[in-house]
């Protein structure tokens, strides 16, 4: 029986969490005994098509080298820089150009479903261009207007939930053509919010894979909780 193609994940997690309301980068808060990283990247290489991850840090990061799983033989390490695309270009740059698809994982998305993954991976061997998880909208959708207060905002109108998604990650893309977006997108600054929107950029396709909507992504100080019934559910 042929093995199953392996791939790299790049890790960004260079971020302070400024919307976590705490000293410490969200990705290094605390869930049943261990930080955030650390679940999302155990995760991630306990899954058989994962050969290894490269996480990208804050120059100033002092924190990672004294964890455990810094020293995990396929996990290696770079500097990003100030926006989430130079860390996953940064990331991008690492890898030999051998590599012929790639993944981006959010680091403080530590409850990501390996059936998700799987399905995500296939892509590669479908003829895709590449794709994302995502998880169709399910609430009312609200536009508002300019902020006016801190705690209050005007509906400017109600947008429609047809067709509309939540962009998860994994996001997974051949390797030149997601390095390409995004070095085009940053030397012509345009608005790139996640590796999808470079791939847009370019008008290039980008399929949408449904996953769980456990996969949260931990940012503010509520999400915690979730993670933690979510991570237990997994573990128990």
């Amino acid at each position: 029986m042929p093995l199953s193609p392996q791939y790299t994940v790049i890790v960004p997690a260079a971020g302070i969490g400024k919307r976590m309301q705490s000293d410490c980068p969200k990705q290094y808060l605390n869930i049943l005994g261990k930080s955030i990283i650390e679940h999302t990247l155990e995760n991630l290489l306990s899954h058989p098509q994962i050969k290894s991850a490269v996480v990208v840090l804050n120059p100033n990061d002092t924190i990672f080298k004294d964890l455990p799983i810094s020293t995990h033989p396929y996990i290696d390490i770079v500097i990003g820089g100030k926006e989430r695309s130079d860390s996953v270009l940064a990331g991008l740059n690492y890898l030999s150009n051998s590599e012929r698809w790639v993944l981006v994982h959010d680091a403080a998305r530590p409850c990501l479903n390996h059936t998700d993954l799987s399905t995500l991976l296939s892509l590669a061997t479908h003829g895709e261009n590449g794709g994302i998880l995502a998880a169709p909208v399910r609430d009312t959708m609200k536009r508002g207007s300019a902020i006016t207060s801190k705690k209050y905002n005007r509906v400017k109108y109600t947008e429609s939930r047809e067709n509309l998604w939540h962009a998860l990650t994994p996001q997974f893309f051949p390797l030149a053509l997601l390095k390409h977006a995004l070095n085009l997108a940053i030397d012509e600054g345009a608005e790139v919010t996640d590796e999808a929107s470079a791939i847009e950029y370019l008008s290039e396709p980008v399929m949408l894979v449904e996953g769980s909507a456990s996969n949260i992504k931990v940012t503010r100080p509520e999400d915690l909780l979730l993670a933690e019934f979510y991570l237990s559910q997994t573990k128990a």
